[in-house]
């Protein structure tokens, strides 16, 4: 088995495009959350809170040949690929367009526009807003295959279309890929686009928050006064490596890339498992060829919905018991969905880096349904960790496991 190393991380968020905007963001203690006006109209829809991205525009020097089959998910996923790229020093390297690189990408869903163009022609017979790009926007695997054509690589695609668990699942088949000899690079991560439709799945199930005049408060993981998740946009692509690949080209190397585990609940498409998330950890762990106690910190899925954050809680504290520093960076940014995954592995890699973990927000009072951790609340932790665990859950039942090793000086 090869070691698969962690060469460049980059995205597009609510709190910016470079660590340099978010680092200070997350010790600001304050989220990203906005009252979304343009909402009103969605008469039923109860939330009216989203993190939307600041303004993003993207590049002009994009070709309009490559970009006329993106809608905006796959833009941000190109964007977020283009700077993880320009971190690993491979922008214009050949190998990453001779065979050596592949794509495991991933969203919940394609574009919402072409959507509605489909629907429409449905519902009245017009085609007016169909185009020969609306399938390519919308087809689920459109930010995998985007992210590949944009460099002209010619490696294995692998496309994650499964929910919240999409960038996490990208990482994980990446590093396996990498590890089992198939493939020496791979651009992995999750992209997810705001939009009324992508709120409503959540608002349907109760799950969204609606402290709709008190944006700064919610949402609020594990705390007993939580009301729901708020949805976020954005991508994060992590560039994965071939050790020995990575030292010969004297690349910096951010993490090494441990372990991860992947299963399925098998029960429930929406209501959560403890029992399978635990074995999920358990998983990564064997596949580290860990004990528990040497994970210093796990990234919570955090999500704020009341039966994931007590599912998880319990989950956690069966595989790490009460010790274990926990946080859900889902109080900054929201859940951002198919991106989750990748932007949280992203943050937590930067994080470990400096030796400071951000606090969940708004985290005064443990639910004391969920079970006894460690949280992380009020100010950030100073922890020396060489393993860190990222955790996410999403639809289906679909649970995955992410650990990561600080690597010193190469």
């Amino acid at each position: 088995m090869k070691r698969v190393v962690v060469t460049g991380m980059g995205g597009v968020t609510a709190f910016g495009e470079n660590w340099s905007e978010i680092g200070p963001r997350l010790a600001a203690a304050r989220n990203a959350v906005q009252r979304m006006t343009q909402w009103d109209n969605y008469e039923s829809l109860h939330t009216r809170l989203a993190c939307p991205l600041p303004g993003f525009v993207l590049p002009a020097q994009y070709p309009r040949k490559k970009t006329r089959s993106m809608g905006p998910v796959s833009m941000y996923a190109v964007r977020a690929s283009e700077l993880a790229l320009a971190d690993a020093r491979l922008t214009n390297d050949p190998s990453i367009a001779d065979g050596r690189m592949g794509v495991a990408y991933g969203s919940s869903s394609g574009s919402v526009e072409p959507i509605r163009a489909f629907g429409a022609m449905i519902e009245t017979g017009s085609m007016r807003d169909v185009t020969s790009n609306s399938y390519v926007q919308m087809m689920p695997h459109t930010t995998a295959v985007n992210v590949s054509l944009f460099w002209d690589l010619k490696g294995r695609v692998i496309p994650t279309s499964s929910a919240c668990a999409s960038g996490s699942q990208a990482i994980g088949y990446a590093y396996e890929a990498i590890a089992m000899g198939r493939q020496q690079l791979m651009l992995a991560g999750g992209a997810e686009e705001l939009s009324g439709p992508a709120v409503a799945v959540f608002d349907t199930l109760y799950a969204t928050s609606t402290r709709n005049d008190e944006a700064a408060l919610t949402p609020r993981p594990f705390d007993a006064a939580r009301d729901g998740l708020v949805v976020g946009e954005g991508a994060a692509t992590l560039v994965l490596e071939e050790y020995e690949h990575a030292r010969a080209r004297g690349a910096t190397i951010h993490a090494e890339v441990v372990g991860f585990g992947s299963n399925s609940d098998g029960a429930h498409i929406t209501q959560p498992t403890a029992t399978t998330m635990a074995i999920a950890m358990r998983m990564a762990l064997a596949d580290a060829r860990l004990d528990p106690t040497a994970i210093a910190y796990v990234n919570a899925h955090g999500t704020a919905t009341d039966r994931g954050d007590i599912a998880e809680s319990h989950a956690t504290h069966a595989v790490f018991g009460e010790q274990v520093p926990i946080s859900s960076l889902k109080s900054y940014v929201g859940h951002t969905l198919g991106a989750c995954g990748a932007l949280e592995a992203w943050w937590t890699i930067e994080m470990m880096k400096r030796n400071w973990y951000a606090p969940t927000l708004n985290l005064t009072t443990v639910d004391p349904a969920c079970a006894a951790l460690d949280y992380i609340a009020g100010a950030g932790r100073v922890i020396d960790a060489e393993y860190v665990m990222s955790n996410n859950f999403a639809f289906g039942g679909i649970n995955t496991s992410l650990i990561f090793r600080r690597m010193g000086s190469q």
